[in-house]
């Protein structure tokens, strides 16, 4: 009854678009047993709705899970269609298959940003909101259909449609310049550090650099050379200054400054 309550509730906001709900059968392939659970993928925490006891439901819960079923998916496909590649070949590809940015990238070439159930302030300040509903609608399709029909939908949808897998494998990630490119933007200062340099044998050091916005740190990495370091750092401030906790905060620090 709780379930049956929540869900005339999902169906009262969604009718309240001038768009049709979202034509689940067109964009997976199949038929949803279920149609109440990705309607749960597509309602963000903003919009959330609570039971009779109070819980909220949202769909954080359902993103956690799809979390964990794309990076499997993504590690079987990889596994089976690169017979002959290394643990750092699909290591590397993976991760830039499950990262934020292509996350993001393919739920909106997918059109979940027109699905969603998100509040105006959460759209405004360009969250990762997408890239979650996506991840949140792997975990849907999962306890709807189970891990064969996940695997499917990457297979004959997301890379038959909206992800070039040879051309991602032969781009190279320099996300350095994609966070100057970023603070550029957002008029941040801007400032790579060396933090240390040690040596772990004969030939060979370790390099520690640190990435500073505005003079806090947002990123460390550590690689064989000052650039791979610095890289690697770059990638981690990346996820950090695009996460919503980093966001929501500094939206709230401008708008203290300009009051």
């Amino acid at each position: 009854m709780i379930f049956e309550r929540f869900i005339r509730r999902i169906r009262l906001l969604t009718s309240r678009r001038k768009e049709p709900c979202f034509l689940l059968e067109e964009l997976l392939g199949f038929i949803p047993s279920n149609e109440e659970l990705y309607q749960l993928a597509l309602l963000h925490k903003s919009s959330m709705v609570k039971d009779e006891k109070g819980n909220i439901l949202c769909n954080e819960r359902l993103e956690f899970l799809g979390d964990a079923i794309w990076e499997a998916v993504v590690s079987d496909v990889l596994y089976e269609k690169f017979t002959l590649a290394g643990e750092g070949f699909l290591t590397k590809t993976r991760s830039k298959i499950v990262k934020r940015e292509t996350l993001n990238k393919l739920a909106v070439e997918m059109g979940l940003d027109k699905q969603m159930n998100v509040s105006v302030h959460f759209k405004t300040h360009n969250l990762n909101i997408y890239g979650n509903a996506l991840e949140a609608l792997m975990g849907a399709i999962y306890l709807d259909k189970g891990y064969s029909s996940c695997k499917k939908f990457f297979e004959n949808v997301v890379l038959k449609k909206y992800l070039d897998l040879t051309k991602l494998t032969k781009e190279e990630s320099n996300y350095k310049s994609k966070l100057v490119e970023w603070a550029q933007k957002e008029r941040k200062k801007l400032e790579f550090r060396l933090k240390s340099c040690r040596k772990v044998d004969c030939c060979n050091n370790i390099f520690c650099s640190q990435v500073l916005v505005s003079g806090e740190v947002v990123g460390e990495g550590e690689g064989y050379s000052k650039r791979e370091s610095e890289q690697k750092a770059a990638e981690e401030a990346l996820v950090f200054v695009e996460s919503e906790s980093y966001q929501i905060a500094h939206a709230d620090l401008e708008e203290e400054v300009n009051k």
